[in-house]
């Protein structure tokens, strides 16, 4: 009879540790799986921030209006148009419009790749210009966008802040061909005030959710361990005396007969 019990104690801790070890598969499955559908999904190509669209306007049109050379800018998302904008504002082409006949533009096109892709991030960046501009000065201009650190390192890490830099140093290095006198130095402050940065809140929990969720799931299973151990070491000390008293019990029976 001392031996069901301790059987049936048995196969109910052996069923408990079946359970917590489903448990702990459950959540690392779907950690894993959190973290391979949302650890590099998108692959879209974001524009170049609202202070950076301003504060870049302003400059070109005081370029443009100093050298009369239309200035703009124009990033792609390999076939898909993410930004473009110019002297003539955030949003305007300098590509046929009106009072443009002389321009030149950056144009970069970015493609991202997932984190499944064999393919690498990648930035084509071409510098184009009207037709009375000699092709020789815009490769030259293009070439020495690298000397401000405007590679395609620079473009793929952060296309929006590469394509409008690159947008206010067309002036200077279009100076430095002849294509025009130098520019003007801007004395007036920019039009629009640049925006708030964002609340840093929110970036660390969009950023961050997973590896909180991680944590928050591995701290509730260190509890549950934690529980049941104590558990079991208080139904184990319960059972010992019992049993030690059967067997003197039984001892005494025998010696009596």
């Amino acid at each position: 009879m001392s031996g069901k019990p301790a059987q049936h104690s048995a196969g109910k801790d052996k069923r408990t540790q079946t359970v917590i070890w489903s448990v702990v598969v459950g959540i690392v499955v779907v950690v894993c799986a959190i973290g391979a559908f949302s650890g590099d999904s998108d692959t879209s190509v974001p524009a170049p921030a609202a202070d950076e669209r301003s504060g870049t306007v302003p400059i070109l049109r005081a370029a443009a209006d100093s050298q009369g050379i239309c200035y703009g800018w124009e990033l792609l998302d390999v076939y898909d148009e993410v930004s473009v904008g110019s002297n003539l504002g955030d949003g305007t082409t300098v590509v046929d419009a009106p009072g443009c006949t002389r321009w030149i533009a950056v144009s970069a096109n970015v493609r991202y790749t997932s984190s499944s892709s064999e393919s690498e991030d990648s930035a084509t960046i071409r510098i184009k210009g009207s037709d009375d501009i000699e092709f020789a000065d815009l490769a030259a201009i293009e070439t020495r966008l690298g000397r401000f650190g405007l590679d395609e390192e620079a473009f793929v890490d952060d296309p929006g802040w590469a394509v409008t830099r690159a947008a206010t140093i067309l002036p200077l290095l279009a100076a430095e061909r002849g294509l025009a006198e130098p520019a003007a130095t801007p004395t007036a402050a920019p039009s629009t005030a640049a925006a708030p940065l964002p609340d840093a809140g929110n970036d660390f929990w969009r950023d961050r959710w997973i590896y909180v969720l991680s944590s928050l799931g591995l701290f509730l299973l260190a509890a549950l361990f934690l529980v049941v151990g104590v558990r079991q070491r208080r139904n184990h000390r319960g059972r010992v005396p019992a049993q030690r008293a059967g067997a003197g019990a039984a001892g005494r029976t025998r010696s009596r007969r």
